[in-house]
């Protein structure tokens, strides 16, 4: 279709530019007739019709000519603006115009051979309209090339969002049953009696595994938006990840005393930040330094994931959110690409790589509005 769609434009630029030439012959043609009845204006004109010489010197009503002398100075004009006709910087500007477009017509009288005039002529309307047909031609064409892929562009993401939202929900159902039957045998072995210790372990997993199920419940549909401590809400997640990280691995947070609040759905944003510090400490491989920094200005919050790892290759920056792309010998690559989604799609903010650099770190950058 795409090489059909380029021969039917490339034949219509052709044909257009022969028409295009084919009407600049015509014109030139008639500018030469009108000449050559000026010039039996005043010569001898026996045998010669004066019907037809008025004709001729009458019908040219769209080809605009102005005639001057050999040191340019304008001695008439036809179809020119009648308006604007008085002024001589408008006739000047049309003669430098009419110089570019054609060579003059040279016109010697033959009364007296040293008097010379030269007949320039511009372009007609229909001349200029074949011109530049091929250009609108092309830009509609381009225009409607643009809205397609648009569209495609748009249909496919609906569907990826579909997808998306269809996987998540079904995950979620999938958990919703082990979950139940865990809270069960959990609440049977407080009644046992058995050891504390085991059983608010297991609890916490499986409250845990419902915290899960719970996120995945909530893509696809719009969550509800509370209004939130940030600092709270991220110091609280910082704790439990520094909790299973290792022992080498030193955690700063860097955020005002105040409370800084913003609307947010807990759950999502609790998955975001989970992600960033997972991310952290995967590229940090056991050893280095996680910083969250927290500050704000009058109409935004500002969340930055520091890490001291092996830092992102700039090729990789623009796909580190794009669905499936992973630098990890085990994963899926959905994290980042959930994480902006959450962000973006029901936060209405914006996650991106403020900066990396291979071998020193990276740092991730969430901007929430108040």
């Amino acid at each position: 279709m795409a090489l059909i769609a380029i021969a039917i434009v490339s034949g219509t630029i052709f044909y257009s530019q022969y028409l295009e030439k084919k009407i600049a012959a015509e014109e030139r043609l008639k500018v030469e007739e009108w000449v050559e009845a000026g010039k039996l204006l005043v010569t001898d004109r026996s045998g010669v019709s004066d019907r037809l010489v008025s004709i001729i010197i009458t019908q040219n009503t769209t080809i605009p000519i102005i005639v001057t002398d050999e040191r340019n100075y304008i001695i008439d004009h036809v179809n020119l603006d009648s308006t604007a006709i008085n002024d001589s910087a408008y006739l000047k500007d049309k003669l430098r115009k009419f110089k570019s477009e054609n060579e003059p017509i040279e016109w010697t009288n033959p009364t007296n051979r040293n008097e010379k005039n030269l007949y320039y002529y511009g372009n007609t309307p229909l001349l200029n309209q074949v011109r530049y047909y091929p250009l609108v031609q092309l830009f509609i064409i381009g225009l409607f090339i643009a809205i397609t892929l648009i569209m495609l562009t748009t249909g496919f993401r609906s569907t990826q969002n579909q997808v998306w939202a269809g996987m998540a929900k079904e995950t979620a159902h999938q958990l919703g049953t082990p979950i139940t039957s865990l809270q069960g045998w959990v609440e049977m072995l407080k009644d046992a009696q058995s050891d504390d210790m085991i059983v608010n372990e297991m609890e916490k997993d499986v409250n845990r595994l419902k915290l899960v199920s719970d996120r995945f419940g909530k893509i696809g549909s719009t969550p509800k938006l509370e209004e939130n401590n940030v600092v709270l809400q991220v110091n609280n997640m910082v704790e439990y990840i520094k909790k299973r990280a290792s022992g080498k691995i030193i955690f700063n947070m860097i955020a005002p005393s105040a409370d800084i609040i913003a609307r947010m759905s807990p759950p999502l944003f609790d998955w975001v930040i989970e992600n960033l510090l997972k991310n952290a400490l995967d590229a940090m491989e056991g050893q280095g330094s996680v910083t969250v920094t927290i500050k704000e200005n009058a109409s935004d919050i500002y969340i930055d994931v520091t890490d001291t790892g092996k830092g992102i290759s700039k090729t990789n920056i623009t796909r580190v959110f794009r669905p499936g792309f992973t630098t990890k010998k085990r994963g899926w690559g959905l994290g980042l690409s959930l994480s902006k989604r959450i962000i973006k799609q029901y936060h209405r903010g914006e996650l991106f790589v403020k900066n990396s650099e291979q071998g020193k770190g990276t740092t991730f950058r969430i901007i929430l509005k108040k």
